[in-house]
């Protein structure tokens, strides 16, 4: 379980730098919303990654949790 909770904290990074990359090409109330999605998928992201490494190691678990980042942010 703490696998997929890896893999769901994965993915939720490479949406807050989605977001973050939406947020500088937009403006006004549209960059403020893309921030918002930003702040979400971050708290939720770290939130995972924290859960993961309850069980598994902090090392396997940040070189995973940075991988699938790298690769869906690329």
């Amino acid at each position: 379980m703490n696998w997929l909770f890896l893999i769901i904290g994965g993915l939720f990074e490479v949406g807050f730098t989605t977001c973050l990359g939406k947020a500088k090409e937009a403006a006004g109330h549209t960059a403020t919303l893309w921030l918002l999605g930003f702040f979400v998928c971050l708290c939720l992201s770290i939130s995972f990654l924290y859960k993961a490494s309850q069980t598994l190691p902090l090392g396997t678990a940040y070189a995973v949790w940075t991988g699938i980042g790298a690769l869906g942010t690329a």
